[in-house]
This record gives structure tokens, C-alpha cells and sequence, in this order.
């Protein structure tokens, strides 16, 4: 999956996260830089159980996770390799399950694994990658290009 690659292959945003900048965040309602890059993490955790069991009851995980303090390639990358190998071993079959999100009782959606890891895996990963690009910005930390040169890389 080419939107998955390793960190340093497709997500260039999380080399650059400044290790001494983990506990800023732009607004007192918004997210650490370390508590996002850690729930890109968490992500791909859910992504994973998406291929894994039939439902992710959110009643079950901690509420948060505590945000790291160091920048987060290793466990990334990792998460990436398993869940790279799973949809590797899923057929359409699978893909076309069922699958539910709860919390206890409240079930917050139920759709085909497919659908599930396109709309609560990747494109919640798309939105907060996109957040972190802007904090990088607030930081006046060279934002990396995802589609093409950014305004900060040369275009050539």
C-alpha cells in the first residue's frame, strides 16, 4: 500500500517532528504534537483490528493514550509491516464482512471491513496528517510535499 509505506518513505512529516517541540500544541483545545503523532499510531492500531475481529468496542481502550515524547518511526513502522501483511492476506470475501464500532451498547457505525478501513482508518489518517503539516507550519518547520513539492521544498 503506497499510502502506507515506511515513515521515512511516505510520511516524512513524522522525521521531522521536533523531538524538543512534543509537548506544544497551537491551542488549548488542540492536541500535543506528541499526543497527534501518537494517535496516528492508535490509528493504525484500529486499522489493524479492522482485519483482526469483527467489531473495536471503544468502551474497552483507555480513553487516551499518553502521548509520546520521542518521535515515533520505530512503532510506526512496525504497526505498518502488520497491518500491510494482513491486508495482504485478506480476499474480497473478507473485505465485504461486517464490520461495527462500538462503544458498550452504542454501536457508532457497522459497514463492510473495506469501508470501515477507507473512512475510520485511512481518511482519519489523511485529516491528521494533514494537522500535523500545520503544526510543523506554526513551528516554521519545513513542511514536507505529499503530492508534489510544498511551498517549502524547491520545485525542480
Amino acid at each position: 500500500m503506497l499510502f502506507l509505506r515506511r515513515s521515512r518513505d511516505r510520511w516524512p512529516i513524522l522525521e521531522r517532528l521536533p523531538e524538543e517541540h512534543m509537548a506544544w500544541k497551537p491551542h488549548e483545545k488542540s492536541m500535543t504534537v506528541g499526543g497527534l503523532a501518537t494517535h496516528l499510531i492508535n490509528l493504525l492500531n484500529w486499522q489493524i483490528a479492522i482485519f483482526q475481529y469483527p467489531e473495536f468496542d471503544l468502551s474497552t481502550e483507555p480513553q487516551r493514550r499518553d502521548a509520546l515524547e520521542r518521535r515515533v518511526l520505530e512503532e510506526f513502522d512496525a504497526n505498518v509491516d502488520k497491518l500491510e501483511k494482513l491486508i495482504t492476506e485478506c480476499d474480497e470475501k473478507t473485505l465485504g464482512e461486517e464490520w461495527t464500532l462500538r462503544h458498550g451498547d452504542h454501536i457508532i457505525l457497522r459497514q463492510p471491513r473495506a469501508i470501515a478501513f477507507r473512512t475510520f482508518g485511512l481518511s482519519h489518517m489523511i485529516h491528521h496528517r494533514a494537522q500535523l503539516g500545520v503544526y510543523l507550519r506554526l513551528l516554521d518547520i519545513p513542511v514536507p510535499g505529499f503530492y508534489g513539492p510544498s511551498a517549502d521544498e524547491e520545485t525542480q
